[in-house]
């Protein structure tokens, strides 16, 4: 998920008890849950975003040393305060939630963190909420601002002030979020069901995949994999939503060929398929020769999304590799 989320969410979980660890607990709990995307900084490239976005810093070995780092910062900055100083633990397990919460966030959304590399690329992605979700935003938001407004609300009318306003306000927060997640969690497994149990232009699916709208939590965008297509379509799971199959984007998977065979030997390809979840490949006729372009359907075919790499790979009459590259789709 985007930083702000990540931001918010370490300042609730400070506020919601562990500010009273240390007085360096919320600075602690922001940065440790801001770190893990510095591996961005190694992803300016197609290639290197393939390898490095969402592993370097997000598996449990990279996230485990980006918690070591923030505490060791902090602990010699911290450890000569007044009142006793800060404790090396102490620092470590404000760290360790804070890098914790970033990579449950990500893990809940549709490019999660590959949490074993560099021992599998698999990443860990539930597809419940998009990149940036609203109403977690809000949420958040609600529960760190409005107890503060109804505080200088409470004393200018003269009221007392209540000390447990801003860490209830916090607790409220989380839980909407936890309850919100698991919400989610239910509509893209009801999504999912609906898009294997029909047909699409008479061929059965086999595999179904959802994916979350930022604007809604009721409309969801499908991918359904038959035997020779992949299939784009709505999903609308709100009151009055009409789910017809007959209304998917139809992308017809290529035929076998020796020329389609001989650019999945390529290293671009065998790059870009180990991190792909949904490839779907094309193939046209050059004068002299093949291209071969390959798409991720996790992302929208007309997605410019900065996660959404497309591999190329040209080919010329004897089936021999000219060109091959990984592209920003951003760049077309």
């Amino acid at each position: 998920m985007e930083p702000i989320t990540h931001a918010l969410t370490s300042l609730a979980l400070s506020r919601a008890g562990l500010n009273r660890t240390t007085r360096l607990a919320t600075p602690i709990l922001v940065v440790a849950g801001l770190a893990p995307d510095l591996d961005i900084l190694f992803s300016v490239k197609p290639r290197a975003s393939l390898l490095w976005s969402g592993a370097l810093t997000h598996s449990l070995v990279g996230a485990s040393a980006v918690a070591l780092v923030v505490a060791l910062v902090f602990w010699r900055f911290g450890r000569k305060q007044a009142g006793g100083g800060l404790g090396f633990r102490t620092a470590l397990g404000l760290a360790a939630i804070g890098v914790a919460a970033h990579l449950l966030l990500d893990c809940f959304g549709v490019f999660g963190p590959r949490l074993f590399w560099p021992f599998s690329p698999r990443a860990f992605a539930a597809c419940f909420v998009d990149w940036i979700d609203p109403w977690i935003l809000l949420f958040l938001l609600a529960g760190l601002l409005l107890p503060a407004l109804f505080g200088l609300i409470g004393e200018e009318i003269g009221e007392r002030k209540k000390s447990q306003g801003p860490r209830r306000g916090a607790l409220v927060a989380l839980v909407l979020v936890a309850f919100f997640l698991g919400g989610r969690g239910i509509l893209h497994q009801r999504a999912v069901a609906l898009l294997l149990s029909r047909d699409y232009h008479g061929a059965p699916p086999f595999a179904a995949a959802a994916f979350p709208s930022a604007a809604s939590p009721l409309a969801w965008r499908g991918v359904v994999v038959t035997p020779n297509t992949l299939d784009e379509i709505e999903v609308p799971l709100g009151p009055g939503g009409y789910f017809d199959p007959d209304r998917s984007v139809t992308r017809f998977k290529p035929e076998p060929s020796a020329a389609l065979d001989a650019a999945q030997q390529s290293e671009t390809v065998r790059t870009f398929l180990r991190y792909a979840q949904l490839p779907l490949a094309s193939l046209d006729r050059l004068e002299g020769g093949y291209r071969v372009e390959l798409r991720d359907l996790r992302w929208p075919f007309a997605s410019r999304s900065r996660f959404n790499v497309i591999a190329v790979i040209e080919l010329d009459g004897n089936l021999r590799v000219t060109r091959q590259e990984l592209r920003f789709a951003s760049n077309d």
